[in-house]
């Protein structure tokens, strides 16, 4: 046969091959337009095509094709967690249940509340946040309307010019870096920014660290303060002489965390009276201190005593210059 006659065969041939596909095409989708198959010479002689083809002929146990799921998109990355934390608002009666009258004798140790047990509140600024994460402490003379709030009188054992006013940085229990402030001696300083730096570093928590007010003196114990200072000018506890605080020397760490306790049975004494849960000090809660801690071992370079070293007593959150 000539090269003209295969030619016009293989012509015929292709033509009845398209008119069969044409003829097994799907019916039209209800309510719209029927499917597209487009298919060329190409696709119908190739060797490959053959074999799909032969292959789609032979009975399988495959998922079909429309059930089967779609290939997923690249995974896109999940927006970042905020921050996980313990930490809770303060109870609304926080500070409001007084326990016996101002200035009256000491109250019993009480059961320490439920929410309390585990004591982890968020930190209330008083002073704007840190700009950075950075330790930063500055040290200047007392200002005229931090003293007018202070618990100092001209009775107080130490000169308003022999004190100076501290802000520093400190860990909050809400994972939040806050900033507080400090009246202390002036031959004080560098050993409580020391320890403030240690604490810093190592992220100790503490929950709120102000100069206390003259008027907090004078008001019916509560027994869940819990608020770091240093200088306070009062008596020793129990006592008449004038306290290291009253000096500026001296500074109590999370006092409901790390309470005072003395005596037992009926002559036991705990101060804040509603901290008896923190008197086991095997629990090593977040905020409590013990002879490890990034706060007890700065003090301790520094020379400084710590209340949980007493025999007689214990007084977990005070350190003081002269150890006492």
């Amino acid at each position: 046969m000539s090269e003209r006659g295969v030619a016009i065969v293989l012509a015929i041939s292709l033509g009845a091959l398209l008119a069969g596909c044409a003829g097994s095409r799907e019916p039209t989708l209800s309510g719209g337009d029927p499917e597209s198959v487009t298919m060329t010479s190409e696709t119908l002689i190739s060797p490959a095509s053959s074999s799909a083809t032969s292959a789609s002929r032979t009975p399988s146990t495959s998922v079909p094709s429309s059930s089967r799921p779609a290939p997923s998109a690249s995974p896109i990355a999940p927006p970042p967690a905020p921050p996980v934390t313990a930490a809770t608002p303060a109870p609304a009666w926080l500070g409001t249940r007084a326990l016996g009258p101002a200035g009256g004798g000491p109250v019993p140790p009480q059961v320490t509340p439920a929410e309390l047990v585990d004591r982890r509140i968020i930190t209330r600024d008083l002073l704007p946040r840190p700009a950075d994460l950075t330790f930063r402490p500055q040290v200047v003379a007392v200002p005229d309307d931090v003293l007018a709030r202070s618990t100092w009188q001209p009775a107080c054992p130490v000169a308003v010019a022999d004190l100076r006013y501290v802000t520093v940085q400190f860990w909050g229990f809400d994972e939040v870096l806050h900033t507080g402030e400090l009246l202390l001696n002036a031959d004080a300083v560098d050993a409580v920014v020391a320890a403030f730096a240690a604490m810093h570093a190592e992220r100790f928590p503490l929950e709120e660290v102000r100069v206390i007010r003259a008027d907090e003196l004078d008001v019916p114990p509560t027994g869940d303060g819990n608020v770091t200072s240093a200088f306070v000018c009062r008596p020793v506890t129990g006592g008449t002489r004038w306290s290291d605080h009253a000096y500026g020397r001296a500074i109590d760490v999370n006092p409901f965390h790390n309470p005072y306790e003395k005596g037992t049975g009926s002559e036991r004494v705990v101060i804040p009276e509603l901290s008896t849960a923190y008197t086991d000090r095997n629990r090593r809660l977040p905020g409590m201190i013990t002879s490890d801690s990034a706060v007890a071992v700065a003090f301790a370079n520094a020379g400084w005593g710590w209340g949980g070293d007493y025999r007689t007593l214990k007084d977990f959150q005070h350190f003081s210059a002269s150890g006492g």
